[in-house]
C-alpha cells in the first residue's frame, strides 16, 4: 500500500491532466452514444457543446447590435433597467432607431399641448394616472373597481417565477399603487402583502380545485373572503405563448408549500388541460362568468390569446341579448411570454397582439358592447409609445410580465424553463433567488411603473390630451408596407375606436372605485 501511495504521490500534475483527458476520450469513443460529435472528436468536441449554450449570451454582449435582439433588444432592457433604478433613461445625439422601418409608431403631436394647472392631479402627483373606466360597473357588480393605474403586473404565477420575485412584484405594485395579477399557480404568500391582487385560474382550478382537481366554488368565495385584497377575478381560456395547450407540472417541482397553494399532491405530475371541465361551450362560460361574480360579488374577466372569431362572435351575441357576460377582457398577444412553450406554439400559434386586439375590439364594436367592456392589453405594451398606440386602438389598461420581470433583475438569459434562472426571478432554486433583495426589487418595480406613468402622461399632453383615453386612431400613425409609407392606425386596421367617457383626471382622482378603496 506504501508503494502505491508513493507511486500517486509521484505523478506530476501534467500526468494527472493526461490521465483526466484519456478517460474523456475513451468515455467518448466507446461508453455514451448519444452524441456523435464527441464520439467523432473526443475531448475537442464538447467544445461546440459548451460555445453552444453560451452562445445567447455572447450574441446578446458582443455581437448583436443595440436594436437587434429578441424579444426585447438592448435599448428596451436598457430603458427598462434605467428607469426601475431612477437612473438617466434619455438618450443623446438622436434616435438609433430605423423610424422608416416596418411598423414603426409615430404619436402625432399637437401644436400646443395639454396645459396642466397647478391644481391639476398631474401637478402634484406626475405619476397619477388611473383607467378611466371602472371594470364591473355596468354590470353593477357589489365590489366594482377602478385600477389606480394604467400599467400592472401580469399573470405570472408562483412556481413559475420564485418566492422572493413574486414578493417584491407584490410589495411593488403597493407601492406604485397598481395590481398584482397571480397568474394560474394559485394566491400565495408572497402575493399577500397588501398589493392589490387579481386572482386568475386556468384549466387545472389551482388553489379552487377540489380532490378531483374540478373547480370548487366553494373554494373561491372562502379565499375571496379571506383575502379582501383580491378585487377581481380572472378565468384563462388560453395565453400568448401557448394558446390551445395544456401544461405538466412535474411531480419533482412540487414542493409541501406548493402543494398546499396549489391543493395538488407532493411529489406528483399534475396536469393543466387545454379546455376546462367548469363548462364547455360559450353559453355555459357566461352562466359561469355570472355565478362566480354573484357568489362573490367581483368583477369577473376572461382572458386569451386571439385567433378564430366565430365563438368570439357568439359571446358578443349573448352579452347583446342577455346583458350579462365578462367585465373585462384581457387579450394576450401571440408573441409569447414567461410561459414556457413549445416553439411551433410560440412562433406560430394565436395572432400577435396588434392583430389580435383590432379583430377582436372591431367584433364587440360592431355589437355596440365596448363601452361596458374594460380591455386590457398584454404583449410587449411596456413602453409609453406601444401604450399610446394601445390605447388609441381601444386598450384600457396594460398588464406586463417580462417587463416587470426586468425592472427587478431578469436580464433575458431566456432560461425561464430550465430552473437555472441565473438572476433569481425564474427559479425555485434557493441559491439562485437568494441574490434577490426583496425591498430594493420592489422599490425597482414601482419606480418602473412610477416613469412608465410619467412618460406616458408627458406623452399624451404632448399629443393635446389629459388622459390617454382619449387618443384616437388618427393620433399613431404606423410604417404599414414595403415602400415604408406610414398610415394612421383607423386606415391600417379599418376601424375607429369607441369614444371613452372621460369628465378629467379630478374626477377620476374622487372616484370612490379608485384602487379598491370602497370596497
Amino acid at each position: 500500500m506504501d508503494t502505491v501511495l508513493e507511486f500517486i504521490g509521484n505523478i506530476s500534475w501534467w500526468m494527472w491532466l493526461l490521465i483526466f483527458l484519456a478517460i474523456v476520450v475513451i468515455r467518448d469513443v466507446f461508453v455514451q452514444k448519444a452524441h456523435t460529435i464527441s464520439h467523432n472528436f473526443p475531448i475537442v468536441g464538447h467544445l461546440r457543446y459548451m460555445l453552444e449554450s453560451i452562445g445567447p449570451e455572447m450574441r446578446q454582449y458582443f455581437v448583436a447590435n443595440n436594436r437587434e435582439e429578441l424579444p426585447f433588444n438592448r435599448i428596451e432592457r436598457g430603458w427598462i433597467y434605467a428607469s426601475a433604478k431612477h437612473e438617466n433613461n434619455y438618450e443623446g445625439f438622436g434616435t438609433d432607431r430605423d423610424i422608416y422601418a416596418h411598423q414603426h409608431i409615430f404619436v402625432n403631436n399637437a401644436m400646443m399641448p395639454f396645459k396642466v394647472d397647478k391644481n391639476h392631479p398631474n401637478a402634484i402627483d406626475k405619476s397619477f394616472l388611473p383607467c378611466a373606466k371602472v371594470i364591473g360597473a355596468y354590470n353593477k357588480r357589489k365590489k366594482p373597481y377602478r385600477p389606480a393605474s394604467v400599467i400592472n403586473v401580469s399573470a405570472m404565477s408562483f412556481g413559475s417565477l420564485s418566492a422572493k420575485a413574486v414578493e417584491s412584484l407584490n410589495k411593488g405594485v403597493k407601492i406604485a399603487g397598481a395590481y398584482h395579477n397571480t397568474g394560474e399557480g394559485g394566491l400565495s404568500p408572497y402575493h399577500s402583502n397588501g398589493g392589490d391582487v387579481i386572482f386568475h385560474f386556468g384549466t387545472g382550478y389551482f388553489g379552487v380545485r377540489d380532490k378531483d382537481g374540478n373547480f370548487s366554488m366553494e373554494k373561491l368565495v372562502e379565499l375571496v373572503n379571506n383575502n379582501p385584497f383580491v378585487r377581481a377575478i380572472e378565468i384563462k381560456l388560453s395565453q400568448g405563448a401557448k394558446p390551445g395547450k395544456g401544461g405538466v407540472l412535474p411531480g419533482k417541482k412540487i414542493t409541501q408549500e406548493i402543494a398546499n397553494i396549489r391543493h395538488v399532491e407532493v411529489g406528483k405530475d399534475v396536469l393543466s388541460p387545454p379546455n376546462h371541465s367548469a363548462f364547455s361551450n360559450v353559453q355555459e362560460m357566461v352562466d359561469f362568468i355570472e355565478n362566480i361574480a354573484q357568489q362573490t360579488g367581483l368583477p369577473v374577466g376572461i382572458k386569451a390569446a386571439i385567433g378564430k372569431l366565430e365563438q368570439w362572435e357568439e359571446l358578443a351575441q349573448i352579452m347583446k341579448t342577455t346583458k350579462k357576460g365578462p367585465d373585462f377582457i384581457t387579450v394576450d398577444g401571440g408573441e409569447g411570454g414567461t410561459g414556457a412553450a413549445p416553439p411551433s406554439f410560440a412562433d406560430h400559434v394565436s395572432l400577435p397582439w396588434v392583430y389580435g386586439f383590432s379583430d377582436l375590439y372591431k367584433l364587440f364594436q360592431k355589437h355596440d358592447l365596448t363601452e361596458r367592456i374594460v380591455f386590457i392589453g398584454s404583449g410587449k405594451l411596456g413602453f409609453p409609445a406601444k401604450a399610446a398606440m394601445a390605447f388609441a386602438m381601444g386598450a384600457d389598461c396594460i398588464n406586463v410580465a417580462r417587463e416587470a420581470m426586468m425592472s427587478i433583475g431578469c436580464i433575458q438569459a431566456q432560461i425561464c424553463h430550465t430552473n437555472r434562472c441565473p438572476s433569481g426571478v425564474a427559479t425555485q432554486n434557493k441559491w439562485l433567488q437568494s441574490g434577490i433583495n426583496v425591498p430594493l426589487k420592489s422599490e425597482r418595480l414601482a419606480q418602473y411603473f412610477k416613469t412608465f406613468r410619467k412618460e406616458f402622461i408627458e406623452i399624451t399632453h404632448a399629443a393635446g390630451y389629459e388622459h390617454p383615453c382619449q387618443f384616437k386612431m388618427s393620433d399613431i400613425d404606423v410604417n404599414v408596407d414595403d415602400h415604408n409609407l406610414s398610415k394612421e392606425l383607423d386606415r391600417t386596421y379599418y376601424y375607429n375606436k369607441t369614444i371613452v367617457p372621460f369628465k378629467g383626471m379630478q374626477d377620476l382622482k374622487n372616484c370612490k372605485h379608485l384602487g379598491g378603496k370602497n370596497t
